[in-house]
């Protein structure tokens, strides 16, 4: 199964792509998205909607795991995270792929071992954990974080509805 990992934001989207086979992880591909940091709201969201459609056509995953937005101090910021996260959402589920939420502190947890892992914690890890990985940014390992983090949920979930591990 190839998994997309999504981490949004208006600024830079960060995107990371592995290989789930038998419950280990294969790093395949990671960058980041950079809509326009100008302009109007709606063409920063089509630059943003049109590279993940390039990520998704250019590396074919066959799930998406998403990460979920918190709460800013700022509302504005907040709502303009959220226009950017429906964005990341909409274009997986348009190619028909399913599409997992998971909580920051899940991802950490299941990168690090701690929902309090900080940013450098994360990327020690997913470089630990996916060798040959080299994320261009913090967005790109956070991504990849989120890709492992559904790689290992959708294979417990595959094991339980198999009967594995059901005792």
């Amino acid at each position: 199964m190839r998994i997309l990992g999504l981490d949004p934001g208006l600024r830079h989207t960060g995107w990371g792509v592995v290989d789930s086979r038998d419950g280990h992880l294969r790093f395949v591909a990671c960058g980041t998205v950079h809509p326009p940091s100008d302009g109007a709201m709606a063409d920063r969201l089509k630059a943003l909607h049109d590279g993940v459609i390039a990520v998704i056509r250019d590396w074919q995953p066959d799930e998406a795991g998403v990460e979920e937005t918190f709460l800013n101090k700022n509302p504005g910021t907040t709502l303009k995270l959220g226009h950017a996260r429906g964005v990341v959402l909409l274009v997986p589920a348009l190619f028909g792929l399913p599409v997992s939420e998971y909580a920051a502190k899940s991802v950490k947890q299941a990168v690090v071992g701690t929902g309090g892992a900080t940013k450098d914690q994360i990327g020690i890890m997913v470089r630990t954990l996916l060798p040959g990985c080299n994320p261009d940014s913090e967005d790109a390992a956070d991504a990849l974080a989120v890709a492992i983090c559904h790689g290992h949920h959708a294979d417990t979930d595959r094991r339980w509805a198999a009967g594995i591990g059901a005792r």
